[in-house]
């Protein structure tokens, strides 16, 4: 079996002539501590942290760094001068409210950004193959820009799609353009390709920006007829956090840029294994490192992997749900052929409001439900899809209240 495409961009980045577990520990405790040194001479939010610790191990005594501190102050974290910043993303998250977290980005992390992407893309992506990327495009250094720049660093054709159009503006692209592979949220790919007439083109998918439950990734490779490549990233992780390989079985991690740990809820490490919150320290970042960050992210550390990577691997990843799971009802919902797309509202009832391509769905969609939130009273309202509709949700799917 291949080795992760990581390994060697690792390898290339770093200038290190072989990639072994000791090697790499010791390349991210140098990291690590040249980032306290930055932030302790900034003088910003980490200025009473220490310039230097003697291990990795060490590191899990400095306080933690969270979201609403990020949305407070982001200027706080900053570490060059605003004149080196080449890309603020700024935006609130699903599920969030207050003030929109701005992480900024050199143009060094941008290079390093659309590296990485080009070693996770190359493990899906032939040269010459044309490529769908369904996110964004908010103009240079964004998302959409920054992957269409790895798509073509390996040789690729990127189809600048964007996100939001009607199903039948992307038929519409899909049946112009016919290309092999595509980038984007799982669950309108699988609309996509549900609404799609027939010979759906895309043989190949590397899903991120949201969950991809079990019955969406089951789905989606029955249609497909291979494998998903699932990827992690954040704005806070510099876009990029964790890739498939050839052996599909978790992401490896970014652990040149990355320091990842798994906590419990009262922020305590938790054995090697078990689920927990995901913590990282960027140590690879120019403009913002952040120090113990919680991402509100929960996954686990997988053992080592089949394909030889010697970098750590993280299982599928989540986020802590309320009384009732998004990714347990799309999961659960979506294994019916018949669902295009739906909207969940809690408003005393758990309200759906589903897009089906067939009648005569609603009884067996309020079983499925029920299922996943048996003391929940549903309702359950279906209308036929048409091709001007839009997907219901433009970034993470949730619960809506």
């Amino acid at each position: 079996m291949k080795k992760s495409n990581l390994d060697n961009w690792i390898m290339q980045t770093e200038s290190l002539p072989e990639l072994t577990r000791a090697g790499l520990e010791a390349l991210q405790l140098r990291k690590l501590n040249q980032t306290l040194s930055r932030a302790k001479s900034h003088g910003g939010i980490y200025a009473h942290y220490p310039d230097h610790i003697e291990s990795l191990q060490d590191l899990q005594t400095l306080p933690f760094t969270t979201a609403q501190m990020l949305s407070a102050g982001a200027g706080n974290f900053l570490l060059c001068s605003q004149s080196q910043v080449s890309r603020v993303i700024s935006g609130s998250t699903s599920g969030t409210s207050g003030p929109a977290k701005r992480v900024f980005y050199t143009q060094d992390d941008l290079e390093h950004t659309v590296g990485f992407f080009a070693a996770g893309i190359g493990e899906m992506l032939h040269p010459g193959e044309r490529c769908f990327i369904a996110f964004p495009f908010s103009g240079p250094f964004g998302l959409g820009d920054l992957i269409a720049q790895a798509v073509e660093r390996l040789k690729g054709i990127p189809i600048r799609a964007g996100f939001g159009q009607s199903w039948g503006d992307v038929c519409r692209l899909v049946r112009q353009t016919q290309p092999q592979t595509y980038i984007g949220f799982p669950v309108p790919l699988l609309g996509l390709a549900r609404v799609y007439d027939k010979d759906f083109p895309i043989q190949r998918a590397l899903v991120s920006a949201d969950a991809c439950p079990a019955g969406v990734m089951q789905a989606l490779e029955q249609i497909l007829g291979s494998k998903l490549y699932p990827h992690y990233g954040s704005r806070e992780c510099g876009l990029g956090g964790a890739i498939t390989c050839p052996a599909f079985q978790g992401m490896h991690l970014r652990e040149n840029h990355i320091i990842g740990e798994i906590v419990d809820a009262h922020g305590t490490a938790v054995p090697e294994g078990a689920y927990g919150e995901l913590v990282i320290t960027t140590i690879g970042l120019e403009a913002m490192p952040l120090i113990r960050y919680r991402t509100g992210d929960y996954t686990r550390f997988l053992p080592p992997c089949p394909c030889g990577s010697v970098t750590r691997r993280i299982d599928t990843v989540s986020r802590k749900s309320g009384p009732i799971s998004m990714e347990a009802l799309d999961s659960a919902l979506f294994s019916l052929p018949g669902v295009i797309d739906y909207q969940a509202r809690l408003d005393g009832r758990l309200l759906l409001d589903v897009r089906v391509s067939e009648p005569g769905l609603e009884e067996i969609i309020r079983a499925k439900a029920a299922v996943c939130c048996p003391r929940q009273s549903i309702q359950v309202q279906t209308t036929p899809f048409s091709y001007q509709d839009t997907p219901f949700y433009s970034g993470k799917r949730r619960i809506l209240e």
